[in-house]
């Protein structure tokens, strides 16, 4: 039993085994009194072979120190090349919304195999922990290419999509009534950036009525600086609050890249979830020089903003050089300065006492 988190050493569920669930989401279960943590299973990525994923697996804790393995609720199907969910597939950055209109939970998950196809599928199932089923294999929201995203669903069933359009746009397109797809309704935020700048992995967050989005730079698993920005319409204006991360001299978000912000039940009291990808990197001068790498590769870039078709799967395996399954986790608690979520490095810290 542990009573602490510690940010960027291994973590191990209740059984001894490092913890799988990246691109993750965490969030409360009032009915059980129990968190739940859901994301890729890296169990199986090893760089040395033609798997990208193991399914999504989730976890759960009452106390967000302890973790208890609860299995693949989306699991592989490595049988079939021609699926979204075979394990060669880069499939990324799984959420699950509840739909209280239709009663069904809805998944979306990004899939991408190179640079030939490239695009969003959707399940649903009648419990959190599934059975999924497709409603949508294959699908372009708006007709673009969807890179890193998130979902967020009001009180009132209004819900959103926010993702990068790789690689010079962020994204916030309304989804249906039911989740399923997109409306047609759109806006564009942060506009014209090229990679490294480029905003990424947007994470989601409400406080006292203001809606936030903590974003990545784009420098593939090298961490960069981030950003957070502040708005109440979601189709709206959005203010840049600048980098979160206090006392970064690395400008790599402490080696980190943030992908859920959890609230505390009846508190003021926030917590940024966020993976190191590949520890092994977590070297300063390399990610100035993948970052600068990043700024003369994409100085001449033109994006196309013509509307894009999904391609089929190719359905052959892929080769996957990273070996993500030694990929770590860094949480830390949310401070604020007025309206300005800010972030400081804690080598180790109790939830109960933040």
């Amino acid at each position: 039993m542990s009573n602490t988190i510690k940010p960027g050493k291994i973590w191990l569920d209740t059984t001894g085994k490092p913890i799988q669930a990246h691109g993750f989401s965490v969030f409360y279960n009032a009915q059980e009194k129990l968190w739940y943590w859901y994301g890729e299973n890296k169990e199986k990525t090893d760089g040395k072979g033609s798997v990208w994923h193991w399914g999504v697996r989730l976890y759960t804790s009452p106390d967000l120190c302890n973790w208890t393995d609860k299995g693949l609720i989306i699991p592989p199907q490595p049988e079939d090349l021609h699926s979204p969910l075979h394990p060669t597939y880069c499939m990324d950055r799984p959420h699950i919304l509840y739909c209280a209109k239709t009663g069904k939970y809805v998944a979306w998950l990004k899939i991408m195999a190179g640079e030939v196809s490239q695009f969003m599928s959707v399940l649903t199932a009648d419990r959190f922990e599934g059975p999924y089923t497709f409603v949508r294999k294959i699908a372009k929201p708006l007709e673009m290419d969807t890179g890193d995203f998130c979902l967020h669903a009001d009180p009132d069933g209004r819900a959103w999509i926010w993702f990068e359009r790789p690689h010079f746009q962020l994204v916030c397109a309304t989804l249906s009534d039911d989740y399923t797809d997109v409306t047609g309704e759109y806006s564009v935020h942060y506009d014209g950036l090229l990679p490294p700048l480029t905003r990424e992995a947007p994470t989601y967050f409400e406080r006292n009525g203001k809606r936030y989005l903590f974003t990545s730079g784009t420098t593939g698993y090298y961490p960069n600086p981030s950003k957070v920005c502040m708005f109440t319409d979601p189709h709206g204006d959005y203010t840049d609050l600048g980098d979160p991360f206090v006392g970064d001299q690395s400008g790599t978000s402490f080696s980190s890249q943030i992908t859920s912000v959890i609230r505390l039940p009846g508190t003021d009291k926030y917590i940024a979830c966020a993976d190191r990808w590949m520890p092994q990197w977590y070297v300063k001068l390399l990610s100035r020089q993948i970052i600068s790498g990043m700024e003369r590769h994409f100085k001449t870039y033109t994006p196309d903003p013509s509307p894009r078709k999904a391609a089929p799967l190719p359905g052959e395996l892929q080769r996957h050089r990273e070996n993500t399954a030694v990929s770590r986790y860094v949480w830390l608690p949310i401070e604020w300065e007025g309206d300005k979520p800010l972030i400081r490095w804690r080598s180790e810290w109790d939830p109960k006492t933040i």
